[in-house]
């Protein structure tokens, strides 16, 4: 009876152990799911962060020779790609053609948000620039930035594998005046913002450049 009572107060120590056990990983868990929620919830980040858009519609700053590029409805493919610095400031140009005539450029910067811009070259444009501001078809622009960079270029651009270049940034709203010059005299472009809904990207390799 003795050894009875021995082996029933043993198996009740064994189940409360297993209890005791029990409780405390089951709390563990709960706090580390809690932890892990706090963090996704109030964990520093931009509010205004593009990810979930470039993570359905494509990065645009992660574009390179041979992808394509949805454009208001026609596809472009990126025949060529500038990288340029000025600094710590990076930034791209993008030579674009539906491979049927019709040719443009886009740049890409964060300053300090997200700005892709479409560009179409001017030509019989008699302006300099170096002004405050410019007039140009009625629409007057005002001086933006200007300075010198060095670039890197990638696929079809018509330039050196790297150089210096020249520009002189205009804007008017969402219009664009740009002068370009990459040792051979200024070249003037005229862009305009476009929205991330205008356009969507298909890498032709998912691995981004690095």
């Amino acid at each position: 009876m003795e050894i009875l009572l021995i082996v029933i107060v043993a198996l009740l120590l064994i189940i409360a152990v297993v209890v005791v056990f029990n409780f405390l990983g089951n709390r563990k868990l709960r706090q580390a799911e809690t932890d892990a929620l706090r963090h996704r919830a109030y964990r520093p980040g931009d509010p205004f962060s593009t990810a979930d858009d470039d993570s359905v519609r494509g990065n645009p700053r992660d574009l390179k020779p041979g992808d394509l590029v949805e454009l208001r409805g026609e596809t472009f493919a990126v025949r060529g790609t500038l990288r340029l610095s000025q600094g710590g400031f990076v930034w791209t140009e993008n030579f674009l053609d539906t491979g049927t005539g019709r040719k443009a450029w886009i740049s890409v910067e964060d300053d300090p948000d997200l700005e892709v811009v479409l560009w179409h070259e001017l030509t019989g444009v008699t302006l300099s620039p170096g002004p405050d501001s410019l007039e140009l078809d009625g629409h007057r622009y005002r001086a933006d930035e200007s300075g010198s960079a060095e670039f890197t270029s990638a696929g079809t651009t018509g330039l050196t594998a790297r150089g210096s270049m020249r520009y002189h940034d205009y804007e008017a709203g969402d219009e664009r005046l740009s002068f370009e010059d990459f040792g051979s005299g200024w070249e003037c472009a005229r862009g305009e913002v476009i929205e991330r809904s205008e356009y969507r990207i298909y890498p032709s390799d998912p691995t981004p450049e690095s």
